[in-house]
């Protein structure tokens, strides 16, 4: 399936699906997966990566489990909103996932994300040791966190509950 924007998420979830949040490192692919209701993002084990095979195999038996109906990644666009070598390697990693799965990707700008999942660690006290093993599911409950309170502003402007 092509990449779909945030708005069309929720035609695409369908009954009880949940929505998966991924932040792509180096090393480590941050999972996190909201609840059926699509209010809450909860963190999930990272995965380690080591090719993209077994990366890809080791998700999509994550995102089954999940039942996950549609999955956005963090994009990595640099502060002035340029893109660089992190957005080119998301793009391609969402490209050849797309020849595995039929789950719909969706790109979400993720500047900050990782320093605010630290922080939020931080403030949980705890150690780096910890912090280091945690922090990449943490930016990804961040950035899906981002996307259900979008999601959720949607619904509501639609429902015309703005205050006027």
């Amino acid at each position: 399936m092509p990449v779909v924007t945030i708005e069309a998420l929720p035609q695409l979830l369908q009954g009880s699906m949940t929505l998966a949040g991924l932040d792509l490192g180096e090393k480590t692919i941050g999972v996190a997966v909201s609840d059926r209701g699509l209010s809450f993002a909860h963190p999930r084990p990272v995965i380690l990566r080591k090719k993209f095979t077994a990366d890809a195999e080791a998700l999509l038996k994550l995102l089954a489990s999940e039942q996950t109906g549609a999955i956005v990644i963090g994009l990595p666009v640099n502060m002035d909103g340029s893109e660089g070598p992190r957005v080119q390697a998301t793009r391609a990693f969402v490209r050849n996932m797309q020849r595995l799965t039929d789950l719909p990707f969706a790109y979400w700008d993720e500047r900050l994300s990782t320093v605010a999942a630290e922080r939020t660690l931080i403030e949980m006290d705890f150690s780096r040791e910890k912090r280091k093993g945690k922090i990449d599911s943490a930016a990804a409950a961040f950035i899906l966190q981002g996307v259900l309170d979008r999601l959720q502003a949607l619904g509501e402007s639609e429902a015309g509950a703005w205050p006027e």
